[in-house]
């Protein structure tokens, strides 16, 4: 018996307190024309679900004319692991209130944008409010991107000129690619590589001073914007600049190295005839030494004529007188040479 009145003491009380709790809430989405069950409201409590959330995103898609059920929200808010989204949204702000707002904001829009693409869209870590609000509005990338260093891009004209362009890229998102398409940097390296080929493809760099947008008609011919999560609607050339003459540079260090090269072949070449100088040196001091070894003969020669009676003692004094006037026309002639170089 003890336990019976308990029993029938504890539940009218749990009832009690489980309406005061939550009949405000229920009341609330009650009048709003988003009826939402006291059983559910307790189930909720029951599961980690904040109910004023729940209820909240649901009334705010009602009166947008949206019909969206709790449980569809419910179960979303826990598929994102009830974490407030971080980033732009307002500290606090939830996934199901994301959604039922840019839901909203498409519907006014006329965007096509159905409850399950929105919540696949938020759960692939995309700003589904943000991803509408850029379709309505569309944005501008700069490209380059200046918080990641670089203010310009450079590029090299076919006359050798370089030129540094800096670029801005009006987009809009593109719902039906969101999830699974390329962001900002494909965007912006896509970009980028327009421009360095279409300035690098121009015959002269003035013909990109005069025309710049040359560049933003050729960047947009290549459809860029494929498998991105963005339409581009146009690139405008912000400003160009002239760098440096990166042909004559090249040039430069072409020639000093073509005359390095030259240099080192000439080295060679001297080496070469150095060395054969010497060589001919060499012989020429052993031809003298052949020569004198051959006149260290003669005299053995002539004792020898001698000895067998081959050469008369007057043989020997015509010779000598023969050796001794040559000797001295050699020693004239020598002196005249020298005559002449000092006058000369």
């Amino acid at each position: 018996m003890g336990i019976l009145k308990f029993v029938l003491i504890a539940v009218p009380v749990l009832l009690v307190i489980v309406i005061a709790k939550f009949f405000s809430l229920w009341l609330r989405a009650m009048v709003s024309g988003a009826p939402v069950s006291m059983v559910k409201l307790v189930v909720m409590r029951l599961r980690g679900v904040p109910a004023s959330t729940i209820v909240n995103a649901r009334i705010m898609a009602v009166k947008a004319g949206l019909d969206i059920s709790s449980d569809e929200l419910e179960a979303h808010y826990l598929a994102s692991d009830g974490q407030p989204i971080m980033g732009k949204p307002a500290s606090g702000t939830y996934h199901v209130e994301s959604v039922v707002k840019s839901l909203i904001s498409a519907s006014k829009a006329e965007i096509a944008l159905d409850f399950k693409k929105a919540t696949a869209i938020d759960l692939a870590g995309r700003n589904v409010l943000e991803a509408v609000q850029t379709s309505v509005m569309p944005k501008v990338i700069d490209c380059p991107d200046p918080a990641k260093g670089a203010s310009t891009i450079a590029a090299v004209a076919m006359d050798g000129i370089q030129l540094r362009a800096k670029a801005r890229v009006t987009v809009k998102t593109n719902i039906q690619q969101l999830v699974g398409g390329a962001t900002e940097e494909t965007i912006i390296a896509r970009v980028g590589e327009g421009i360095v080929t279409t300035i690098g493809s121009a015959e002269t760099y003035k013909r990109v001073l005069e025309n710049p947008d040359m560049i933003s008609k050729k960047v947009l011919e290549r459809g860029l914007d494929a498998g991105t999560a963005f339409e581009i609607l146009s690139i405008d050339i912000a400003d160009v600049d002239v760098g440096d003459n990166i042909g004559a540079k090249l040039q430069a260090k072409q020639a000093e190295a073509d005359k390095q090269i030259a240099q080192a072949k000439a080295e060679s070449r001297r080496a070469m005839a150095v060395a054969t100088e010497q060589e001919m040196k060499a012989k020429v001091v052993d031809m003298r030494s052949k020569v004198i070894e051959a006149e260290a003969e003669v005299p053995k020669a002539m004792a020898d004529a001698f000895r067998k009676g081959n050469l008369g003692i007057m043989d020997y004094y015509k010779m000598k007188n023969i050796q001794a006037d040559t000797g001295m026309r050699d020693s004239i002639a020598d002196g005249t040479n020298e005559t002449k170089s000092k006058k000369e």
